[in-house]
């Protein structure tokens, strides 16, 4: 998705389905984490096709 640093600020971030080799991934349960200085937010997303 994202793997940068930002000014402080909002941001959206969209995900288009595929792997960092840019293949399509299955339907499922993904994981992603946020950090944001010394916070970090782990939370589990469902893709459904």
């Amino acid at each position: 998705m994202v793997n940068e640093h930002k000014t402080p600020g909002r941001y959206n971030a969209a995900w288009n389905g595929r792997s960092d080799k840019g293949q399509k991934v299955s339907a499922g349960i993904y994981i992603y984490r946020l950090q944001a200085g010394n916070k970090t937010l782990t939370k589990k997303m469902v893709l459904i096709k």
